[in-house]
C-alpha cells in the first residue's frame, strides 16, 4: 500500500509491506494534476469537508502517499489540531515530510501494523489506498484503524467506483501503467468496515469516479 490522492498515471510503483507503493514522488504529483483535470483540490477540500474535520482534532491519513490530502487536511483542524500521514514508501514520505506545514507530520508504516495506541485519533481518512492491499490484508488494516479512532471518531474511506475515462483512455494509449488493472474494492468497503466493527452513516460518489463509505465508531474496544 502506499498512497493519498493520487491517480493510476505514475512511472513506477513497487511491491512491498503488503501491497504496492509509489517510489517517484515528484513524476507522481505530475501524473496526480493530470489525473484529476486541474481540479485536484477541489476533490479534495471536498473530501475533507465531507470526513467531518474541525478545528482541534486529530487525524490520521491512511496511505498517504505524497500528502495532499493531509495537508488539506490540516488546513481544517487549525488552530489546535493535527494531521498524522502514514505510508509504507520511504520516498513519498520524505518528499511529503518536506512540505508538511507546522500541524502535519509523516512516517512510514503500513496500514496493517499502525504504530499508534488504542483511541488515538478523533479522524481517519485513506484515499484510493485500500485497493493497493491484498484482499487478505484488508479487513486487518480496517480492524487497525477501528483501533486507533476514539469512539464518536469517524472513518472516510475513498477508492474508485470504477476507472475513471481518462484513465481508461490513458491506459488503452500506454499511458498508465499495470496499476490502472488493479481492482477497485469500493462495493466491498462497507461490509468489510462493518466487519471491522464501524457503523456505516453514508456513501456516495464523488468526481471523478470515486465512490467513498462514511463510518463511526461508538464504543471503546
Amino acid at each position: 500500500m502506499g498512497h493519498g490522492p493520487h491517480t493510476p498515471i505514475h512511472p513506477q510503483h513497487t511491491p512491498g509491506h503488503g501491497g504496492a507503493q509509489i517510489r517517484r514522488a515528484r513524476l507522481y504529483e505530475i501524473g496526480a494534476a493530470i489525473g484529476f483535470l486541474g481540479r485536484r483540490r477541489r476533490v479534495y477540500d471536498d473530501l475533507v469537508t465531507l470526513s467531518g474535520a474541525r478545528p482541534g482534532q486529530q487525524i490520521l491519513d491512511i496511505g498517504c502517499g505524497t500528502g495532499y490530502f493531509s495537508r488539506r487536511a490540516a488546513l481544517a483542524v487549525t488552530p489546535g489540531g493535527h494531521v498524522v500521514g502514514i505510508d509504507p514508501s520511504q520516498p513519498v514520505i520524505e518528499y511529503a515530510a518536506r512540505r508538511a506545514p507546522a500541524n502535519c507530520t509523516f512516517r512510514t508504516a503500513s496500514a496493517q501494523e499502525l504504530p499508534f495506541g488504542d483511541a488515538s485519533f478523533d479522524v481517519i481518512i485513506s484515499s484510493l489506498a485500500i485497493h493497493h492491499l491484498p484482499d487478505g490484508d484488508r479487513l486487518a488494516a480496517l480492524r487497525e484503524m477501528r483501533r486507533v479512532l476514539r469512539p464518536g471518531g469517524r472513518l472516510l474511506l475513498v477508492d474508485y467506483g470504477r476507472l475513471p475515462r481518462h484513465l481508461r483512455l490513458a491506459k488503452t494509449l500506454g499511458m498508465a501503467s499495470g496499476h490502472a488493472d488493479r481492482h477497485a474494492p469500493s462495493s466491498e468497503l462497507p461490509g468489510l468496515a462493518e466487519q471491522a466493527g464501524f457503523h456505516i452513516t453514508d456513501s456516495g460518489d464523488r468526481w471523478p469516479s470515486l465512490h467513498y463509505v462514511l463510518g463511526d465508531v461508538f464504543d471503546a474496544l
